[in-house]
């Protein structure tokens, strides 16, 4: 598109024109592509994408051979962390409020560019392979930058380059809120082509995501009140009174999380005392006393070791929860199981088995509100003679994740209640018992049967004879 057809559209600011178009969409699967350039008409051939329309590989590819063969060889990626086009109605300028605009520069930049593009809604899986398509198309290998080392290069204009930029992204921060994390992206943004314009090389820059972000669940849901209203105040979601466990296999990327409102233990020795353990303070919250060493996860396979040192009377205390993945042909998709748990005390290992009830698919978390061993429990010992019969466990609010893990929080969870709750089986109970009277009633008035002579008050009385 170019400057001049651009600029009559930006009335109300550019991403408040993006939010008329698209601000009414749901689909969270599909990332914006915003290119900008210093060369003038690279464009003008191409046809814009029409609304809602969702710009595939092959088309992302069309635009950009069309910018690299006519603009100039530098390119500017700024690749941030996760992107939607919510991201900009929300907290962008949209309907002109420019006091909390999060995108000042990038607006700016994108009004006074000779040419500019914006693709509102790019397939996610085209964005994601942006990084390795400009790789081949400019045939350079790229580089990762920042602000302070961009201003100590020197860049030829006769030579491709590829700078890559790469910005964060977080909604669920305690320190930053998501309107300031992205509003100090834009300030790296700003500082950045100030750079550029300093060194007078004509570039093509490029704003994307390799993966959406989840502005509509984490922002819009906040706004609007789901289900019923009526005489009742709005309801807040109460936040968890302590983060969940967390292993991580690096120092940034957790990939093991688990949470439980309560984990409880009983020792019983054929004796009449017992010991009760509640482990809950040790492992979470601020008082957290437990290790993670021995800890491990894997494509396949995970193990997150509790560690709590010396408990009451047992040495070397441990709980150990293994996890596996595998395919399923039949579902088409993959699955992860809890096999077992170990609970290791003075050099003793009880373990229970998963009995194949504790599973989830592998993106998802599994939750149950109660995990026994008394009562139609999810985790049995696997023989008579395991040390796991002395033991009895209670985990109330039980979630946990060994795979997919993607932040701090865990994903939709796979709960453990099954469809045919007690509520249920008394609403059919009832329903049946209803059916069955009405059903009888209908019965019985439809064989009701009158009589074939009545008696006439006018007339002589119906005589019965009577053999003496």
């Amino acid at each position: 598109m170019a400057k001049m057809e651009l600029r009559c559209h930006l009335g109300m600011g550019l991403f408040s024109l993006l939010f008329g178009l698209f601000g009414l969409s749901c689909c969270t699967d599909q990332v914006p592509v915003l290119i900008w350039s210093t060369e003038s008409s690279l464009w003008q051939s191409q046809d814009t994408p029409s609304v809602g329309h969702v710009v595939s590989g092959s088309q992302l590819l069309s635009y950009l051979s069309c910018a690299f063969n006519n603009g100039p060889h530098s390119v500017l990626l700024f690749l941030q962390d996760k992107l939607s086009l919510d991201d900009f109605t929300v907290y962008g300028g949209a309907f002109g409020n420019q006091q909390d605009n999060a995108f000042p520069n990038l607006e700016n930049a994108l009004e006074s560019a000779p040419s500019t593009l914006v693709l509102p809604s790019v397939d996610w899986q085209a964005s994601s392979a942006l990084p390795a398509l400009l790789q081949e198309k400019l045939a350079t290998s790229p580089l990762y930058i920042e602000p302070s080392t961009l201003s100590q290069l020197r860049l030829n204009e006769t030579i491709a380059s590829l700078l890559v930029l790469r910005l964060p992204y977080s909604t669920s921060t305690h320190l930053m809120s998501a309107r300031d994390v992205l509003h100090g992206n834009d300030d790296v943004i700003g500082q950045v082509l100030n750079i550029m314009k300093s060194q007078t090389v004509p570039y093509t820059a490029i704003f994307t995501a390799p993966r959406p972000s989840r502005v509509i669940r984490e922002v819009s849901l906040a706004f609007e009140n789901i289900g019923r209203s009526l005489l009742q105040a709005p309801v807040k979601p109460t936040p968890a009174p302590y983060p969940p466990v967390m292993f991580n296999r690096t120092s940034s990327e957790p990939c093991i999380l688990l949470w439980a409102k309560g984990l409880n233990l009983t020792y019983s020795e054929n004796t009449p005392s017992e010991a009760r353990l509640d482990l809950t303070s040790r492992t979470f919250g601020s008082g957290a006393s437990v290790s993670l060493d021995g800890s491990s996860c894997s494509q396949s396979l995970a193990t997150l070791v509790l560690n709590y040192g010396n408990i009451a009377n047992f040495s070397g205390f441990r709980l150990t929860f293994v996890m596996s993945s595998s395919y399923s042909e039949v579902s088409a998709r993959e699955w992860f199981k809890l096999q077992y748990v170990e609970i290791g005390y003075n050099g003793t290992v009880a373990t229970f088995n998963g009995s194949n009830q504790i599973y989830a698919p592998r993106n998802y978390s599994f939750h149950c509100e109660s995990i026994t061993s008394k009562w139609n429990p999810l985790l049995v010992p696997f023989n008579s003679t395991n040390p796991a019969i002395q033991w009895t466990f209670s985990f109330s609010e039980f979630q946990i994740q060994g795979f997919n893990v993607t932040g701090v929080n865990f994903s939709y969870a796979s709960d453990c209640a099954t469809f045919f709750t007690p509520g249920i089986w008394m609403g059919l109970v009832t329903t049946l018992l209803m059916t069955l009277i009405l059903t009888y009633g209908l019965h019985m008035i439809m064989h009701l049967k009158t009589m074939d002579r009545f008696d006439d008050p006018k007339g002589p009385s119906i005589s019965v004879p009577q053999n003496e």
